[in-house]
Parts: structure tokens; sequence; C-alpha cells
């Protein structure tokens, strides 16, 4: 298992950077004010595909030989990392094939197809996705890249806790949702050198709590189909995040589908962003642990901005 380093990430950087934007950082008196604590949002939600794992997807694509991008990429996912790849695919003109779950949210799916992205579906759960992704992979030949357990898309993702740190002047901690634990293994591997004395806290889903229930236990826990509103947090960690997570992640919080609902109207309404469920899960915890919080600097990762507007989860 080769596991990626700080200097991984900054060539990632330098490979991505005339594809990807470089997301601002945005603060809300209103929330400071109800959570106690000083809160910059990095919005990668502004990301042309509306979600961070383009830095991931790109670098992984712009990292193959010519040889190796003759026959594409291919991946499986639950919806952004499958625009993403699609994104950067389109870019460097290569094909895409990814597997999603028929349950996967349809703007996602118009948002993989309108870049160019092949779809085929599975049923929502980790087992269907892994065999069904086989038989593709098998019929077109593309290069795999795991939607997070890939040592190129976490230095990838690595690269927007470097750019947050240098536009907030430092941090004491910051906190982003955790399903696979892509972002997160990408912080831990930036912060660990940029800025060790900040704290990499993950926020999870109750309904999907297979990582807060690893970090207890020390060992992987993974649920097959969890369900919750926080669609982009179902899959479960693998041994490369593993490594980050019971390395470097001080503490895994949990937050309830009402509560995750709630934060992100509240962002909604006093960021003003669009912002899907998943990347409301950190400001749910924020919000219920108010004292772990309170009088800091935190930072925290807007990780998508991809919603289906017909379903909104708080419209019956």
């Amino acid at each position: 298992m080769y596991i990626p380093t700080y200097q991984d990430m900054l060539d990632a950087h330098e490979r991505i950077r005339p594809h990807i934007r470089r997301t601002p950082v945005r603060t809300s008196d209103y929330l400071n004010e109800v959570t106690g604590a000083e809160i910059f949002f990095k919005c990668e939600n502004f990301q042309e595909p509306g979600a961070f794992k383009v830095r991931g997807a790109t670098n992984a694509v712009f990292g193959l030989s010519e040889a190796q991008a003759e026959k594409g990429v291919a991946t499986h996912s639950s919806g952004n990392h499958a625009s993403c790849l699609s994104y950067a695919a389109r870019l460097r003109g290569i094909p895409c094939n990814v597997v999603m779950p028929h349950t996967a949210p349809q703007a996602k799916k118009d948002t993989v197809r309108r870049y160019g992205g092949q779809i085929t579906e599975c049923e929502p759960s980790t087992s269907s996705r892994e065999a069904t992704f086989a038989k593709v992979q098998a019929a077109t030949g593309g290069d795999f890249v795991h939607p997070y357990n890939d040592p190129r898309v976490i230095a990838g993702q690595g690269t927007c806790s470097k750019e947050l740190i240098e536009q907030t002047d430092g941090l004491d901690m910051v906190v982003a949702p955790i399903g696979g634990g892509g972002m997160i293994s990408g912080i831990c591997l930036t912060l660990a050198t940029l800025a060790p004395e900040t704290r990499v806290i993950a926020a999870e889903p109750e309904q999907a709590d297979d990582a807060y229930r690893s970090f207890k236990a020390g060992h992987i826990i993974a649920d097959d189909a969890p369900r919750t509103i926080a669609d982009g947090l179902l899959v479960p960690l693998k041994d490369l995040t593993w490594h980050f997570v019971k390395t470097h992640v001080s503490d895994i919080l949990t937050a309830s589908d009402p509560e995750i609902i709630e934060a992100m109207k509240l962002t909604w309404k006093h960021l003003r962003v669009v912002m899907e469920p998943s990347s409301a899960v950190p400001l749910a915890t924020i919000l219920k642990t108010p004292d772990l919080f309170r009088g800091r600097r935190v930072g925290v990762i807007i990780t998508g901005g991809n919603v289906d507007l017909d379903k909104l989860p708080w419209i019956a």
C-alpha cells in the first residue's frame, strides 16, 4: 500500500492548478454568533463540477501516461466523484465509465452525462457497486480511479486544506464530512506537515456512522447499505483512508438527519450558498456540540453543492 506524501500533495497542486478553481472562503456573522466559534467555510461547491472531488479526479487523470489514457478511466461513485472524473476526463479528451446506484440524485446523474460520462446503474449497496464495476472495467479496460482509496485522489484532495490554511492564517480545527475518507485523509496528509497543531475532526451522519464505530473500535467496520439524507457519505473506509483516520483524526462526531437538514437550511439562509446534505454534516455537529468549538477558529469544508432542487429535504 503506497501512502501519499506531502510532496505528492504539492505535486498534485501544481498539476491540477490550471484545471480547478481556488475556491473562496466565506464567513457568516450569524453562524459565528449561534455557534460561539469563528467559522471559515471553504466553498468547494463553487468548483465547476460542484464538488471538491474534482481535485483528486483531475490529479489522477492528468497523471496518466499517454498509453494509460488511451483506454480512459472508470470508477464507481454515488455521484460527485463520478461527475468530477467525467469532467476531468473531458478536459483531457478521454472516455470515462462510471457505476452509480440507481438511487443517486438525478442532478448528479445529469451532471455526469453533461460531462460525457457513461453511466451503468447498480443497486444502492457497496457490494452491488463493486460487483457491477468489476464487469464494467473488464469490458472497457479503463484505469480505475477509486473515489477515495487511491493515493492520487488523496493527494489531490489534500490541496483543498492547503489553500484553506493559506486563506485563513491558521486554524484551531478543521471539520469535514467523512464517508470513505478521501477528503479527511487529504486534510490529514496536508495538515500533519503544514499545520500539525490544527486538530482534524470528521463529521458523519448517525444513520451511516461506520467510520465513528470504526474509530471507537480501532478497526474498520463496514456497513453495506446505510440510509441517510447525506447521500454522499454512504461508503465505508478502506485500508488507505483508515491509515490516515486512525493516525491523525482527533475525533469523529455524528449528527442525525433532522439535525443535518436544519444545518443545511441555516447555511442556505445565512451563508447564502447552495450546499448538499453531506456538506451540512460538519455544521450540524458543531451546533450539536458547541462547547467543543466555542472560542475557536474553525475551518469547515463545504464539500459539494449538487442537489436536486425539486426534492429539497425540507419540502414534503
